[in-house]
């Protein structure tokens, strides 16, 4: 339960808690937080970074050390870390050979993780990323977010970790890591909620008698409620669904029992035995069982249950010795002085590599956000959690004081403070746009339409690589991508002899027509249908920078468009 966590800082007091425990083998960054193992395997050539949420401890932080994980990056409970701890962690983490992101499929953490491997290329650092999505409950096929990430993280750290102490290089990792993520599945039930750090009550409540089938990791209610069968047959229905969801291969598997939180030893051991019969009356081989908590939703009373086909040489790999703080089972079924830390180096910052940018657009800007940050906000309470509007503002404040403390130009400023300082999950990829934009805004005078345009489609191409996100999608692209396409082609718009007019005019067009679609991606996509009628916030966020560009470089009465006045928010 968390009851006892501290009132300010809880995860870096535990972080520093768990460094405590292990003396010589953990080394803590308070400031961005990340932790970094002292005595990586000499071997080794790429560092391994993974991270996410507190609250599920010992994932993560459980397999820092030699075998396992080079850094690990923990968010706030349930929450995504930002890019800017990823990015530290993984410039102090990087071996000769560059750094490889285990990674979750949670959206907030996959665009964090993404855009830290953006500013990582972008300082010449080699990454690659595996993305973990072993949640069968969340496979369907018309999801454009895919299967959650979950227990199966723990299995691929391992034998990641493995591999990467014999020394192999990135690309090989990278295969490998696909390929354990490929022939694992999960599945997750819980009897209880977990406990609410802000309220100290249950999340969510069940009836008497019924369990949440397909529950989440951050304590998402299950796909379904069902009345609670025995637990031989419990295990039963989770086995013939890992089973049917598996890829066909070897007949031998881990299996890894994991309980979320509450759930006892006592608990786990015995679901471990109903497992194992289940695997055998399947003609699969349990070559490995691993009971425990090793993926925790906070306190929730539940577990989940992951398999793992074993291609040959892995169960080598999961034997291989490790010095970590978690010691995990190593005997398989058929079987009954540390060299000093690598160099850390630090990569410079937006304002060191850029100062230039346009003043008069960054306060254009900030003027603009500061008269619809209630209007943003209430959008975004109906389709989020109702923080976009004062992100927006935060971020933008953030970056004027840049601007007039360190002379950095305005859109050099903006990325600057979005990139670093902005949470949430658009604030970072607005960073990627500044970024790209900075690139063509000398001073406050106008970028050429050809370098404008060049520099929009290269930030809507890292927006999307980092997102994943789609024209059609609901999100910011609908905004940014008619924008590029205005800049690209001229003869498209009347307002030919004037870019920024055309940009502006097109990405209003693109965020307004927001409001008819059912979004795909991001927080707004699971609200389904309520989503519909309301216009996306990041998408009126995009297209008010292209309203401040114009009034700032075209300020005709003809042209001008008026913020927040053509914005009609019902």
């Amino acid at each position: 339960m968390s009851y006892f966590l501290p009132e300010t800082d809880p995860v870096l007091t535990a972080a520093r808690g768990l460094a405590l425990a292990h003396p010589g083998m953990i080394e803590v960054s308070p400031a961005p937080l990340y932790l970094r193992a002292r005595a990586p395997h000499p071997d080794r050539r790429v560092g391994l970074v993974s991270g996410g949420g507190s609250g599920h401890e010992p994932l993560h932080t459980g397999l820092l050390g030699r075998g396992g994980l080079d850094a690990v990056c923990p968010g706030e409970i349930f929450a995504s870390p930002h890019n800017r701890q990823i990015y530290e962690a993984s410039v102090a983490a990087a071996g000769r050979d560059g750094v490889l992101h285990i990674v979750k499929n949670y959206t907030g953490d996959v665009i964090n993780f993404q855009i830290a491997a953006e500013r990582l290329r972008h300082d010449g650092i080699p990454v690659a990323t595996v993305l973990v999505d072993d949640d069968v409950a969340t496979g369907a096929a018309d999801s454009a977010t895919g299967r959650r990430g979950t227990a199966a993280t723990m299995v691929v750290e391992k034998l990641l970790g493995a591999a990467a102490d014999r020394g192999a290089p990135l690309d090989e990792l990278a295969a490998l890591g696909a390929d354990v993520v490929s022939r694992s599945r999960s599945v997750a039930v819980a009897a209880r909620a977990q406990t609410s750090p802000t309220t100290g009550a249950p999340a969510f409540t069940l009836n008497p008698g019924t369990l949440d089938y397909g529950v989440g990791i951050h304590g998402e209610r299950g796909t379904r409620t069902i009345a609670h069968p025995p637990v031989g047959e419990l295990v039963r229905r989770m086995t013939d669904d890992l089973f049917d969801a598996l890829p066909p291969g070897p007949d031998e598997v881990l299996a890894v029992v994991n309980g979320l939180g509450a759930t006892t030893s006592l608990e786990l051991h015995a679901i471990s035995t109903l497992l194992n019969d289940q695997l055998l009356a399947r003609n699969l081989r349990p070559v490995v069982i691993v009971p425990g908590t090793y993926t925790a939703a906070l306190d929730m009373a539940g577990f989940s249950l992951t398999l793992t086909r074993l291609e040959a040489g892995w169960t080598e790999l999961w034997t291989a010795p490790t010095e970590t703080p978690l010691v995990l089972p190593r005997r398989t079924l058929a079987a009954a002085g540390a060299p000093p830390a690598p160099p850390r180096r630090s990569g410079p910052g937006v304002t060191e590599r850029r100062a230039e940018g346009g003043r008069a657009v960054l306060d254009r800007y900030a003027l603009i956000v500061t008269q619809v940050r209630d209007n943003l906000t209430r959008l975004d309470q109906l389709v989020g959690d109702g923080d976009f509007g004062d992100n927006l503002a935060g971020g933008v404040r953030r970056a004027v004081g840049l601007a007039d403390e360190t002379g950095a130009g305005g859109t050099a400023a903006l990325a600057e403070a979005f990139l670093n300082d902005v949470g949430g999950t658009s604030g970072p990829l607005f960073g990627l746009l500044f970024q790209h934009l900075a690139s063509v805004s000398p001073g406050d005078q106008a970028p050429s339409r050809t370098a404008l345009a060049d520099a929009t489609a290269a930030g809507l191409a890292a927006v999307r690589r980092v997102g994943g996100a789609r024209p059609g999608d609901c999100t910011l692209v609908d905004a940014l991508a008619p924008a590029a396409e205005a800049l690209a082609d001229p003869a498209r718009d009347e307002t030919a002899g004037m870019p920024f007019t055309a940009a502006a005019q097109a990405a209003v067009r693109g965020a307004l027509a927001t409001a008819s679609l059912r979004p795909r991606r991001g927080r707004a996509s699971y609200v389904g249908d309520h989503a519909i009628g309301v216009p996306d916030p990041g998408a009126l966020a995009v297209a008010l920078l292209f309203v401040a560009m114009a009034d700032v470089h075209e300020p005709t009465e003809a042209t001008r468009l008026p913020a927040p006045g053509y914005l009609t928010l019902h």
